[in-house]
């Protein structure tokens, strides 16, 4: 095995890592996306980059490199859009929305997904750091909150 196909392989685990350490908050919140649906939509967005980055030769333009990423991030990002707004529930009898957070992260998680198969490790770590502290900070601020009413 070549060091550029050990590289990819630590990069597709990075990913899974990303989307399990997300998914662990929503695991502990009861919500139906959690650790393996997080790791598999990271993991499948690093994929999809890699496979597309894999495809160009090394010699390939900036202008070339750039338009792949640009696809990259378009596709993958708009696709998971989709998957996310499926969460999204309406309640007509309470007027209320259910699913957002969680729609909000499937799409984040793709995008760390991407960063961990552009190598884009400063963005991973502040992503995912900022993520989890969104994601159990502010739920327990929501939830005290709510409380006091």
């Amino acid at each position: 095995m070549e060091i550029a196909e050990l590289e990819q392989i630590l990069r597709m685990i990075a990913a899974a890592a990303v989307g399990i350490a997300i998914g662990f908050n929503r695991e502990l919140r009861g919500k139906p996306l959690g650790m393996r649906t997080l790791a598999l939509v990271a993991l499948g967005s690093a994929i999809a980059a890699l496979a597309a980055l894999d495809f160009l030769p090394a010699a390939a333009s900036a202008d070339a490199i750039a338009r792949v990423v640009q696809g990259i991030l378009s596709g993958v990002l708009t696709g998971i859009g989709f998957i996310g707004a499926g969460v999204v529930l309406r309640d007509r009898h309470s007027a209320t929305v259910h699913g957002l957070t969680t729609a909000a992260t499937v799409w984040i998680t793709a995008a760390l997904g991407i960063a961990c198969a552009l190598v884009s490790w400063v963005i991973v770590v502040s992503g995912i750091g900022l993520t989890l502290a969104i994601l159990f900070g502010l739920g327990w601020i929501e939830h005290h909150l709510m409380s006091q009413d």
